[in-house]
């Protein structure tokens, strides 16, 4: 795999890891006005995203599999910690969102 060929998968998981987290903080607050019908929608929107980051992801570690050597840029580990940071941040918004039923 080449360098550009790295770059434009690191960059797919930077874009929609980005998008699911733009959409997860949209849910904080619908969370906080009471709308909790479009924060729910919002967060399954924002997993829509995260899937289109994971099969960018998938491929690079099918390759790996196959044995194309793929050489790990600093974009890269940044693609990976957005990818996974924002994995998270949607799994506490649904928690929080379940939360903010309950007290409400």
């Amino acid at each position: 795999m080449n360098t550009e060929e790295l770059q434009v998968a690191a960059f797919e998981i930077i874009l929609y890891s980005g998008n699911a987290r733009t959409m997860v903080h949209a849910a904080f607050a619908d969370m906080r006005e009471g709308n909790y019908e479009s924060a729910a929608e919002q967060l399954e929107a924002a997993n829509s995203e995260l899937l289109m980051a994971h099969q960018a992801q998938t491929k690079l570690l099918s390759e790996y599999a196959n044995g194309v050597e793929i050489k790990i840029e600093i974009i890269m580990v940044h693609a990976q910690d957005h990818l996974m940071t924002s994995m998270t941040l949607r799994e506490v918004a649904l928690e929080m969102l379940e939360l903010y039923k309950k007290v409400s």
